[in-house]
């Protein structure tokens, strides 16, 4: 569990992503502080029920239908990853916990609780426990993280460029 050693960020330039020289994971800042290590997915279901397993595949499918995304495990959870991580699922031994990390405060009862990390960074807590949690409501919610993700959310002078579009 090594810290990456330098904790100033900037952004990657031109809108490229920075990968960790210790771990590779990629980031959207340059020297984003973060732990490294390598981890699987069958680690986090070691010991887990095949519905948790069922409510992770379903999880995944939803996110892969809103576009391309990167699962990263980590030592305690699963991130999924666009440019920047949106979405994380902590797996428990019959449902999921996890967050989605909205561009707004969005108050509903089926947020356990939701941090504000600054202006433009609000993480929202659930739980999922059946596969009917993941209806229109919760998939338009998961679309906005994916937006997160992708820095829409960002003012255009800080938003990096889309792929294959010519440096600013």
């Amino acid at each position: 569990m090594n810290r990456s050693s330098t904790p100033r960020q900037t952004a990657a330039p031109s809108g490229t992503l920075w990968a960790c020289p210790r771990c590779g994971r990629s980031f959207a800042n340059q020297n984003q502080s973060h732990f490294c290590g390598r981890y699987d997915l069958a680690t986090h279901f070691a010991g887990k029920s095949e519905k948790a397993r069922e409510l992770f595949d379903a999880f995944l499918e939803l996110v892969r239908g809103i576009g391309p995304v990167t699962v990263l495990p980590e030592k305690s959870r699963i991130a999924f990853q666009v440019r920047m991580s949106f979405a994380a699922l902590m797996v428990r031994k019959t449902y999921l916990r996890g967050h989605l990390v909205l561009a707004r405060r969005l108050e509903h009862p089926r947020f356990l609780q939701i941090d504000t990390i600054s202006p433009r960074n609000h993480v929202h807590h659930f739980r999922l426990a059946e596969r009917a949690g993941l209806d229109p409501l919760f998939t338009s919610w998961v679309r906005e993280a994916y937006a997160v993700g992708e820095q829409r959310h960002l003012p255009p002078a800080r938003r990096p460029p889309a792929p294959g579009a010519p440096n600013r």
